[in-house]
């Protein structure tokens, strides 16, 4: 039986589902690579942030201990025999210490 005038064939039907379907496919490919370039973008900003947060803290970390070792330098020439006798009683203890754990 002929389809009457305005009706679908089966066949038309098919490529109207076939080509809505494709358009659906491409769409969300599209929005799929949108997707990709926004969470790459976010995660390349974080980086650099991340980057510039570790370099500030690095320098503090530097600053701090060049401090420490100007302190230290100090000590050692203000008060030579101290820092001796505090060092050999170091030594001792990492020695016991070390020593105790192969007994």
């Amino acid at each position: 039986m002929p389809p009457k005038a305005g009706q679908l064939t089966p066949e038309d039907s098919a490529a109207v589902a076939t080509d809505a379907a494709a358009k659906l496919g491409a769409e969300a490919q599209r929005a799929f690579a949108d997707a990709i370039k926004r969470v790459e973008q976010a995660v390349q900003e974080g980086l650099a942030q991340l980057r510039a947060q570790s370099r500030v803290y690095t320098e503090a970390a530097g600053e701090g201990l060049d401090e420490a070792a100007r302190y230290a330098t100090e000590q050692v020439r203000a008060k030579p025999l101290a820092s001796l006798g505090a060092a050999l009683g170091i030594g001792v203890l990492i020695g016991l210490l070390l020593g105790s754990g192969r007994r």
